[in-house]
């Protein structure tokens, strides 16, 4: 008969170690995949704890951290503990065995709590604990030397159970949920700076596009404030009238800003700048698939302006096939994305706005009258520079200050002489062309003053730019009458002048612009318009 082999108590305790050590690695691991899971903190965390009771037996795992102000220690997580338990979970830094170890920064070890006086109970979840024997182990949890917390868990009393191996894993467990809670704290920091950065991004676009922002004390700017407040306190529908250049784009802003869509998006869309088709998608967006090039699904102008205002400016020059389709839009407050069947219902406030004579181009069939009405509910008309004269002078004085600003520059003053020059000038191409008329001279100004000659602006007698444009006479050297209504008239005038104007030039556009007193951009503008290409 064969004999078995004598028993051998290092090899026993051998295997025990190499079973403990494997034990250790998987839990680790474990521990750091649930970790690692796209999950918010909070639920990644109850994930890792509940690996320490699945495989180490070990009970209550507690995650504790110390409030902003470092002075009070919060029950944030814990394994098999209810909700009444978790508010009892309180301590000051220093207090019980929890607040012992964050106090110091080092581990504890109690092999009985039903013998410690240090330890507590608060929470209450430990009944009888002279009779139940529980070891109770707390690690703290450090970000850069910095304890912010700390792990604590309960172990059922045993002899085979070595608080040592507990402590050692328990420390590599708490600087694994370290790492965590650094990253999500910088995350949240981020989070918070951004949210704080937009706040004030916000708060200073609603100051620069307030109403008070928009130079002018003359009668006629009175009234667009008057309008624009008025509007302001509504949901309706406005349709900004009025030349290139006059500020509809600024007004829309300021519309915006001042109503309680103001924390909501501003998003605008130039209806001239896009062909048909990509107007429409740009409007209303597109399903994946939908033509060549559409490789994802893409929300349109209307879906990315939901809760706040969408801006149509130049919405006279659209396709009569898009004014239906905007009309729609715009009367059902839903649509479909191009490609797509699902119909999206949105909360826009719409603001459009024109240079068009609309209720010419109804006349003449170029402008749908039922999407005119839709879109003209309540109108406000902005004055050309030349009818608010008396603004200059302020738009003078603002325009200098921003000038100097972005060049550098240093000019304070602007002649008499100067500034009689553009009082009376008649500015086709309203604000903007001032400014663009002051930036120049403050470029080209060597002193501290502006004067008259740095604006080279055609049509002023005694002018080394002027060029005196006239109309030949008639063949048969009769009266060349012009008839029809006030704008018509204006209009054959206007068409008339820029022909010969272009018959001067030999088509030249920028000499024909300074010849007319205009920008280049608007004859260009007005040339489209008549078609005299």
């Amino acid at each position: 008969m064969k004999k078995e082999p004598p028993f051998d108590a290092s090899k026993e305790k051998s295997l025990t170690g190499l079973r403990r050590e494997i034990l250790e690695i998987k839990t680790l691991y474990e521990i750091t995949r649930r970790m690692g899971m796209p999950l918010p903190l909070e639920e990644r965390m109850n994930r890792a704890l509940d690996v320490l009771h699945e495989n180490m037996g070990m009970e209550r795992a507690t995650l504790t951290l110390l409030d902003a102000e470092g002075e009070n220690l919060t029950i944030e997580i814990a394994h098999g503990m209810d909700t009444q338990a978790l508010k009892k979970g309180r301590y000051k830094v220093g207090e019980g065995i929890t607040g012992k170890v964050v106090e110091a920064g080092e581990p504890i070890a109690i092999p009985n709590i039903g013998e410690e006086p240090l330890f507590l109970n608060r929470t209450g979840a430990r009944k009888d604990l002279r009779r139940s024997r529980i070891a109770f182990i707390c690690v703290p949890i450090k970000i850069d030397q910095e304890t912010i917390g700390a792990l604590s868990v309960d172990r059922l009393f045993a002899g085979d159970v070595s608080l040592d191996e507990d402590l050692r894993l328990l420390t590599i467990i708490s600087s694994l949920i370290a790492q965590n809670v650094a990253n999500y704290r910088l995350r949240e920091q981020e989070k918070t700076k951004l949210q704080f950065e937009n706040t004030e991004l916000k708060r200073e676009l609603a100051k620069k596009f307030h109403p008070a922002n928009i130079l002018g004390e003359s009668k006629r700017m009175k009234e667009v404030y008057e309008a624009i407040e008025m509007v302001s306190r509504t949901r309706s529908t406005v349709l900004l009238r009025g030349e290139t250049g006059t500020g509809k784009e600024l007004v829309a802003h300021a519309i915006h800003y001042s109503s309680h869509r103001s924390k909501g998006p501003f998003i605008k869309v130039s209806c001239a700048a896009l062909p048909e088709t990509l107007l429409e998608s740009e409007l209303f967006g597109y399903e994946k698939g939908a033509f060549t090039g559409a490789t994802a699904n893409k929300p349109g102008r209307f879906e990315l302006a939901d809760g706040g205002t969408l801006f149509l400016d130049e919405i006279g020059d659209i396709s009569p096939n898009m004014q239906i389709k905007l009309l729609r839009a715009l009367q059902e407050r839903e649509f479909e994305r191009v490609g797509g069947t699902r119909t999206l219902q949105v909360d826009v406030r719409v603001i459009a706005a024109t240079n068009r004579d609309l209720e010419k181009a109804i006349r003449e069939k170029q402008f749908r009258e039922d999407l005119y009405y839709r879109l003209n509910v309540v109108p406000i008309l902005l004055p050309p520079l030349r009818e608010r004269r008396e603004d200059i002078p302020l738009l003078v004085s603002h325009f200098l200050k921003k000038a100097n600003l972005e060049n550098g520059k240093s000019v304070r003053y602007v002649s008499d002489e100067a500034m009689e020059y553009l009082a009376n000038y008649y500015w086709p191409g309203n604000i903007r062309e001032l400014e663009n008329a002051i930036e120049r001279a403050v470029i080209l100004c060597k002193s501290e003053t502006l004067e008259a000659g740095l604006f080279p602006i055609p049509g002023e007698k005694g002018h080394p730019a002027a060029i005196q444009l006239r109309f030949a006479a008639p063949a048969d050297g009769e009266r060349e009458e012009v008839s029809g209504d006030l704008p018509d008239a204006v209009e054959k005038l206007e068409k008339k002048l820029i022909q010969e104007a272009l018959q001067k030039t030999g088509g030249n556009q920028r000499q024909a612009a300074r010849m007319l007193g205009v920008t280049e951009r608007i004859l260009g503008y007005k040339v489209k318009t008549y078609n005299l290409r």
